[in-house]
């Protein structure tokens, strides 16, 4: 479980969310045995990296909150994002995020070579940019 806030104005507290407006799965199987949704905020949203649309069928709320699938694990395999076996899916669920937000694409790459230099920062914003154009609204 981790925690992030955030905000155009300065973030002064720092202490677990209890209340999230976004939930993020990165592993469609945890929802089987973890309550994802506890406190979820009514029209808050839920992200499930997922390959299976029935995963995130289970977790809808008839309206109470937006449920999207974007299949990361998938695209991190397709762009060999892999570190000792596992995918790496952050980048790809960034791109995911930034489209259910409604942020600009063209920020959150360049905010990733920025970060992660030219090399690896171009294929991480590739995987970004096909989450973002991939995330699917479950309805």
């Amino acid at each position: 479980m981790a925690f992030a806030r955030i905000s155009k104005r300065r973030i002064r507290k720092r202490s677990m969310i209890r209340e999230p407006d976004i939930v993020v799965v990165l592993d469609d199987r945890l929802p089987k045995v973890v309550n994802v949704l506890s406190g979820l905020r009514d029209g808050g949203y839920v992200l499930v990296n997922t390959g299976s649309i029935d995963v995130a069928k289970n977790l809808s709320s008839g309206g109470k909150y937006r449920v999207y699938v974007v299949n990361a694990t998938k695209i991190a395999l397709d762009l060999n994002l892999v570190l000792a076996g596992w995918p790496l899916v952050n980048t790809a669920i960034l791109g995911a995020l930034a489209k259910i937000l409604e942020f600009p694409l063209r920020s959150v790459e360049e905010a990733i070579i920025e970060y992660l230099g030219e090399e690896k920062g171009k294929v991480n914003a590739l995987a970004a940019k096909r989450a973002y154009e991939e995330v699917k609204l479950i309805e």
